[in-house]
């Protein structure tokens, strides 16, 4: 599982996208995706959505100071399985 890391103010909402073709291997496409946080009520999780080979959610919310992670859970048409997480630190613009 790969961690990438960035910053976002509490009032921003804003959208990340996970490219995921070099891990695809052939023809092979995103069946499904689906995002969670471990944080609930804190950071909200939105407009999710995934393509062929890429998958985007939109991010808002959150406490200032405080570290989150969001987790891109993938199942691809034959049958791998891969998450792929974003940690979120949460500081005043």
């Amino acid at each position: 599982m790969a961690t990438f890391y960035t910053i976002q103010g509490p009032n921003d909402f804003l959208d990340y996208s996970i490219d995921w073709s070099q891990w695809l291997t052939g023809t092979d496409t995103i069946a499904s995706s689906t995002w969670t946080s471990t944080a609930t009520g804190t950071i909200t999780l939105s407009n999710q959505s995934s393509g062929t080979a890429t998958t985007v959610c939109w991010v808002s919310g959150g406490v200032v100071g405080e570290i989150y992670n969001v987790t891109n859970h993938i199942v691809s048409a034959g049958g791998r399985i891969e998450d792929r997480s974003i940690q979120f630190t949460i500081l005043e613009g």
